[in-house]
């Protein structure tokens, strides 16, 4: 049996939507928007924990959380997982990158050790890294020397439905820590407001993250 369910386009409400975008030469939709990290970070840096492991897990808990960051497109039909794994880019020191997937469904304590393994695996590797079975994956990059205001990413022909998910450098704004966050998205499967519910999610993680009253 298949580990995702189809969406009966009968009774799916998105139907002519979808048949509207997906048409489309370029079927994307994205925004860049910046997310305050400032209560966020002292928790991180208090538990030792890598920044960028801790934004990701949150951003991976916060997708997963809005099924339409698990609908995919198969075969012509739109397909919906129970859960996505994160596929990220992990630099090398020749000044290249690898990719690695991760499993973020579990804890942050059991995660974490875990993912830095794997990831250190891949940086000392060669070639492209992780690039099996891809639909089921969120696809994760960062640039972290560059504080943008927005980003424009490739994407393949014909177009891909794995939503991506950028972040760069934090950047100090009226006395707080904003981190840049840009999302791409196909917009045969979701919409701005759907866009607008990540960000959401994302700022409740964040804000959950580390709380010595909250096991993550």
């Amino acid at each position: 049996m298949p580990d995702y369910i189809k969406i009966d386009m009968k009774t799916y409400n998105r139907a002519e939507h979808f048949a509207l975008f997906n048409d489309c030469a370029y079927p994307y939709v994205g925004v860049t928007v910046d997310v305050d990290i400032t209560d966020f970070i002292p928790r991180v840096k208090a538990k030792g924990y890598p920044l960028f492991m801790s934004i990701m897990w949150c951003a991976a808990k916060a997708a997963n959380s809005i099924p339409e960051f698990r609908r995919r497109l198969l075969d012509g039909e739109i397909i919906e997982y129970p859960s996505c794994l994160t596929n990220h880019t992990v630099a090398r020191a020749d000044g290249t990158f690898g990719y690695c997937t991760l499993d973020p469904a579990m804890p942050f304590e059991e995660f974490l050790p875990i993912a830095l393994a794997h990831q250190t695996e891949i940086a000392a590797g060669k070639g492209l890294g992780d690039m099996e079975n891809v639909l089921p994956q969120i696809f994760i990059s960062t640039v972290t020397n560059i504080a943008f205001t927005s980003v424009v990413q490739p994407t393949p022909i014909p177009a891909d439905s794995n939503p991506r998910i950028t972040w760069g450098k934090y950047r100090p704004v009226n006395g707080r820590q904003m981190l840049p966050v840009a999302t791409l998205c196909n917009h045969a499967l979701m919409d701005g407001y759907h866009l607008g519910r990540f960000y959401e999610e994302l700022e409740r993680e964040l804000s959950l993250f580390a709380q010595p009253e909250i096991r993550v």
